[in-house]
């Protein structure tokens, strides 16, 4: 195993169920105008997982991929992270589940960062893969779908079923791996976006019905927030690195609406920064949007080493947080 002087990305992978569903499904069936959901999030369609598909039935393909793609035994795995907000069941995690079926006997743990979960979990990996130097697998996987109300277009129109999936490797190039790290969190805005039912708050109660529906209860404040936060700790991500924008090779940030991108890019200057992502096809996966980015880039023959790459998320919670990353 090389020094763990740096880390590389060593490998990509992502799964996305067979189901496509299209802007016309959902506004014919909501009596939306034609070209309603484009304008107003720039989705033009998202993958359902099919009704006998759970979370682990996605996470398995894409962290099998990225696997394959580093070229490693599974015994040199030292640890899985398995970011989601849609888990098996509330109880056990279903990393372990995960890592048996690939064949893993490592450590494995899920990672609970709704939209920011798999930024988190990245630098997770980092410290653990510097520490022991052992590959670290990432996966961050969710099945949205089902935690929609149907009837909701502010969810409805957003939200998708996806996985992705990185190994963070040791590489005996110093210089490579996450140059600067900023994350942060605002309780106060803790239930603007809610799944209440099923918790220890609000337990399921016997005899009544589950209605574990995520709830956006204030669109704007949002919207409003996310723009900030996500310019605010990509701006320092980049101070602490010592980057401009036009240092950078790409902009990867969560992809969870058209319009919160465009402006974070206006707030940041990266007008003419490259920015990666599949938030038109595939919508918005939670936390699975990054790593997806990445394995569908990579899939397609793109690469990752023209400059540095700023990673942005903001999710449920509220936590944020951003990443300068050299691969």
């Amino acid at each position: 195993m090389p020094s763990a002087d740096g880390l590389c990305w060593a490998g990509f992978g992502h799964y996305l169920p067979e189901r496509v569903v299209t802007n016309a499904e959902i506004e014919a069936d909501l009596g939306l105008a034609p070209g309603w959901i484009l304008a107003r999030t720039g989705i033009s369609a998202r993958h359902y997982a099919s009704p006998g598909q759970a979370l682990s039935d996605l996470a398995v393909p894409a962290g099998a991929m990225a696997l394959q793609n580093a070229g490693l035994e599974v015994r040199e795995i030292g640890l899985l992270l398995l970011a989601t907000s849609t888990p098996d069941h509330l109880l056990p995690p279903t990393a372990p589940l995960v890592a048996h079926r690939l064949g893993l006997s490592c450590g494995a743990v899920d990672i609970a960062g709704a939209c920011s979960g798999f930024l988190h979990a990245l630098a997770l990996a980092a410290g653990h893969a510097r520490l022991t130097g052992q590959p670290v697998l990432v996966i961050a996987a969710n099945i949205l779908s089902r935690r929609i109300d149907p009837k909701d277009a502010s969810t409805r129109a957003l939200f998708a079923d996806a996985a992705g999936a990185v190994v963070v490797a040791p590489c005996a190039d110093p210089g490579r791996g996450p140059l600067s790290v900023v994350l942060g969190s605002d309780g106060g805005l803790y239930d603007e976006i809610l799944i209440e039912r099923g918790g220890s708050r609000t337990p399921d109660v016997p005899g009544t019905p589950i209605e574990a529906r995520m709830q956006m209860r204030n669109g704007r404040a949002v919207f409003a927030r996310a723009v900030e936060c996500m310019a605010t700790s990509s701006a320092e991500a980049l101070r602490r690195a010592g980057l401009h924008p036009y240092d950078l090779g790409f902009w990867m940030p969560h992809q969870a609406n058209g319009r919160i991108l465009d402006q974070v890019a206006g707030r940041l200057g990266l007008g003419n920064t490259p920015r990666l992502g599949t938030l038109s096809l595939h919508g918005n996966s939670s936390a699975a949007t990054i790593p997806l980015a990445l394995s569908c880039h990579h899939a397609e023959g793109g690469l990752l080493d023209n400059g540095p790459v700023l990673l942005s998320a903001f999710g449920a919670g509220t936590i944020w947080g951003a990443m300068a990353w050299q691969n």
